[in-house]
């Protein structure tokens, strides 16, 4: 089948081959009566005109084509809302999106840049599974922005989660109730440092703002891959003496939360009436799941997708401020896990974190 060119749509519409060319890639400043613009576009709709893209990049040395080169955030159900923000602004204005996912292997990663470099993409997204530092892969163009991790050095834009706000709207929700004693189940793992020690940072501002002393024995580490971890950490803090047990859970993600809720009840203790417990994330599936429904701190991953291609696209500047990072809201979403804590038994001492 002979494909439809654009002398074909010039024929058609009785036109020159100049003038269907400025109509079709909307050249407004040409003196164009509107009628023949719009009989020009009929036409082309007509018998099926599709324009040539690679012809149309070569004129203008844009591909409209964005590359999103991801380690894990491509097979986690926990991310996905960060591909979909990307697809969403990228599709509304025009552009295409690759996407490739390296399951963090180096020399995948390498591959996959050298063969976005080789399609002419406008511009690429680096995004990164966990709020982290990342050494900057050398062949990275300057149009690249990091999405949920920070380039060592600087250098790029960057948008990431503001993990320290977000723990201390999680614990000032908890001392807003009359908690005092509040447990922080914290990251074992080494795959997150820096979201582990800015919500650390955060839960311990709030409680010396609010002039409680930290009590370090109530600050204790977990895996936090499974609900296993948040079961046996949980399950240690509540199973000291009263006086001593916390009253408030706050734990570093929903599936440490989920295994906090499995101890408590394993304890026959009723959430919120008997303990409170806070999570972080709002990870589908879970946080609204739970019984009951789990307070939470949802992170921005679909804001920070648009943010990143807003940013290539052109829709928003890029920070020259922090490094050139920008730090995203992570809202507090209130459910059904927090109640004022239960009453001291006589004779126990309250006092402390």
């Amino acid at each position: 089948m002979k494909r439809v060119g654009i002398k074909d749509v010039a024929r058609g519409a009785g036109v020159s081959p100049t003038t269907v060319s400025l109509v079709l890639n909307g050249q407004t400043e040409a003196r164009i009566p509107a009628a023949t613009r719009d009989r020009v576009r009929r036409v082309a709709e007509e018998i099926g005109y599709s324009p040539n893209s690679l012809a149309r990049s070569l004129r203008t040395r844009r591909t409209h084509t964005i590359g999103l080169i991801s380690d894990q955030i491509a097979t986690t159900p926990f991310a996905v809302q960060m591909v979909e923000a990307a697809q969403d602004v990228a599709r509304e204005n025009g552009y295409l999106l690759f996407l490739v996912n390296t399951g963090s292997d180096a020399e995948v990663e390498h591959d996959a840049i050298e063969a976005l470099l080789a399609q002419q993409v406008d511009g690429m997204i680096y995004a990164c599974m966990w709020h982290r530092v990342v050494d900057a892969p050398a062949r990275l163009p300057l149009g690249t922005v990091f999405l949920d991790g920070r380039p060592a050095g600087g250098g790029f834009p960057a948008v990431v989660p503001d993990d320290r706000a977000g723990a201390m709207a999680a614990v000032q929700e908890l001392v807003d109730h009359g908690h005092r004693r509040i447990a922080y189940i914290d990251a074992g793992e080494a795959p997150v440092p820096i979201a582990s020690a800015l919500r650390y940072s955060g839960y311990l501002d709030v409680l010396r703002a609010a002039g409680i002393e930290p009590d370090p024995s109530l600050h204790v580490e977990a895996s936090i891959t499974t609900a296993a971890g948040g079961v046996a950490a949980a399950g240690e803090l509540l199973d000291r003496p009263p006086g001593q047990r916390p009253t408030a859970l706050f734990c570093f993600n929903d599936r440490v939360a989920m295994g906090a809720y499995r101890a408590a009840r394993h304890r026959g203790l009723e959430i919120p009436r008997d303990v409170s417990i806070v999570g972080y994330d709002d990870q589908q599936y879970i946080a609204a799941a739970l019984d009951p429904p789990l307070t939470t701190v949802a992170l921005p991953h679909y804001e920070m997708g648009r943010w990143a291609v807003e940013v290539l696209v052109g829709l928003r500047e890029a920070p020259t401020e922090n490094d050139g990072v920008v730090l995203m809201p992570c809202p507090l979403i209130r459910r059904e896990s927090v109640a004022p804590p239960p009453a001291v038994p006589e004779g126990t001492n309250d006092d402390g974190a």
